[in-house]
């Protein structure tokens, strides 16, 4: 079977990759496309590491997810993970070992993450926030940036991606 694609979707906690990722998911299977979505924070609470938070656990984490998304891809699937995925050596791996994959970086600058704070994350922050306490890896080669200061909606977020992949299956 073709290999499938990988969409992962980083950034810090806030920036939008949850519902950015949702409308890319929801845009692939309304074409047709095989997909499935993966969410960072649903599949902590699957794999039973809610409470896992150290950089051990964190990249143990990381790893696995991006091993999830191989599998899948590997089915033929195409596969929209949101994640923060903080470490390059998760995202270096995920692109070495992935013949299709694709990285997005929703950088929003760290005050406008805590003014937002959709989730109260920030405002209850107990000395383990990914940006502030724990250090963040920021994507190197990411295949697109998209920077949201709060100028850029979640469907031009999505069109864009959207348009990326497009772009990549016609390479």
């Amino acid at each position: 079977m073709d290999d499938g694609l990988v969409v992962w979707i980083t950034g810090l906690s806030g920036a939008g990759k949850s519902t950015v990722g949702h409308m890319v998911w929801e845009s692939l299977r309304q074409r047709g496309v095989p997909a499935i979505y993966l969410d960072g924070d649903v599949m902590r609470e699957m794999l039973g590491a809610v409470h896992a938070h150290s950089q051990e656990e964190r990249r143990a984490l990381a790893h696995t997810y991006g091993r999830m998304c191989h599998a899948l891809a590997a089915q033929g699937m195409t596969v929209v993970c949101s994640t923060i995925s903080m470490f390059h050596a998760v995202r270096d791996w995920n692109r070495a070992n992935n013949r299709r994959y694709l990285e997005i970086y929703l950088r929003v600058p760290v005050e406008e993450l805590v003014r937002r704070d959709p989730k109260g994350l920030y405002a209850r922050n107990d000395g383990r926030m990914i940006g502030l306490d724990a250090p963040f890896e920021a994507p190197l080669t990411p295949d697109l940036v998209i920077d949201n200061g709060g100028d850029v909606t979640a469907e031009e977020s999505s069109g864009r991606i959207l348009a990326l992949i497009q772009a990549s299956a016609s390479s």
